[in-house]
């Protein structure tokens, strides 16, 4: 009866020697994001407003 009783104790110290650890720290320098973005547009709102005056109703192109 002893001896698995001294199995079962051995077995468990080596089992938990096995466990995973999982440590959760902050970094020591700051996190930095570095976005290389080159954002390009055009607003074409006169060319628009153009088109607009050339295909009404009152201008009789069509």
């Amino acid at each position: 009866m002893h001896v698995k009783a001294l199995a079962m104790s051995a077995l468990a110290v080596w089992l938990s020697g096995c466990t995973p650890t999982v440590q959760v720290a902050a970094p020591s320098e700051p996190i930095t994001i570095n976005l290389n973005v080159k954002i390009e547009h055009e607003i074409l709102i006169r060319v628009d407003r153009e088109l607009d005056q050339l295909f009404s109703d009152s201008s009789g192109l069509f």
